[in-house]
């Protein structure tokens, strides 16, 4: 095997996160990031070792051994990686994050914690498609990139939202999107104390609940319901109240 196939620079950019890997493992990561960087299609192990000219390398199964028994954290790696982007592109704030939710097509008895979900691409308020696979809830920095005139969204942390079937069956709690949502977001701010943190979020996760828990520690625009009740909740009932 060739562990070290990826160029040096790369070894210089990664720095920052040398210290939530094993030697040993680091060495596997830099060639999956570069052969990730520079796969054209879907970047899969096979595609990035491919790309790198590992394909056929004796013991590549080391390299699916690394997303699949490594000891890293991601979330340690989510952390590092929005306070770079943070000091990259929002310096001196406010820091605006965007929040949605994405479905990864997989199907296949060996797929763990997938679901049937509606389809927001293909379906229209006449017509409803269902999708099988996994539901991703993705955070994104939203930050304007110079050189590009416009506003990118920069995503730094993925949290995977299982199935309502697939954790019942393992005898858990079932957390809606908008639990999710609300643990990314606390998560989020937790990480950027003494910041303004704006939280720009689809339609999916306009329920009061979640804003009234969120709004201690962050600001979340979404869009409303025409009707929706925006009013302070009812204070407690006193002994023998009517009404």
């Amino acid at each position: 095997m060739i562990p070290n196939a990826g160029p040096a620079v790369l070894d210089g950019w990664m720095q920052p996160f040398r210290c939530h890997f094993t030697a040993a493992i680091w060495r596997h990561v830099l060639v999956l990031v570069c052969g990730a960087l520079l796969a054209p299609g879907r970047r899969t192990v096979a595609a990035a070792l491919r790309v790198m000219g590992l394909g056929e390398v004796a013991g590549f199964a080391v390299y699916h051994r690394v997303l699949s028994h490594g000891h890293w954290c991601s979330r340690a790696l989510a952390h590092r990686l929005l306070l770079l982007l943070v000091a990259a592109f929002v310096p001196a704030g406010p820091v605006v994050v965007g929040l949605d939710d994405i479905i990864e097509r997989r199907r296949g008895g060996c797929i763990a914690a997938k679901g049937i979900y509606r389809d927001p691409v293909r379906s229209s308020h006449g017509h409803f498609v269902k999708a099988s696979g996994r539901r991703w809830l993705c955070v994104m920095l939203l930050a304007p990139v110079p050189w590009a005139g416009c506003v990118w969204s920069l995503p730094f942390l993925t949290v995977l939202a299982p199935s309502e079937r697939y954790v019942a069956a393992l005898g858990k709690p079932h957390k809606t999107l908008t639990d999710w949502g609300r643990q990314a977001l606390l998560q989020v701010a937790r990480w950027l104390p003494g910041w303004r943190v704006v939280a720009v979020a689809g339609s999916s996760f306009s329920a009061i609940a979640l804003l009234r828990a969120l709004a201690p520690h962050l600001t979340v625009v979404t869009r409303l319901r025409l009707d929706a009740c925006l009013c302070e909740p009812p204070p407690p009932r006193r002994s023998r109240q009517r009404g």
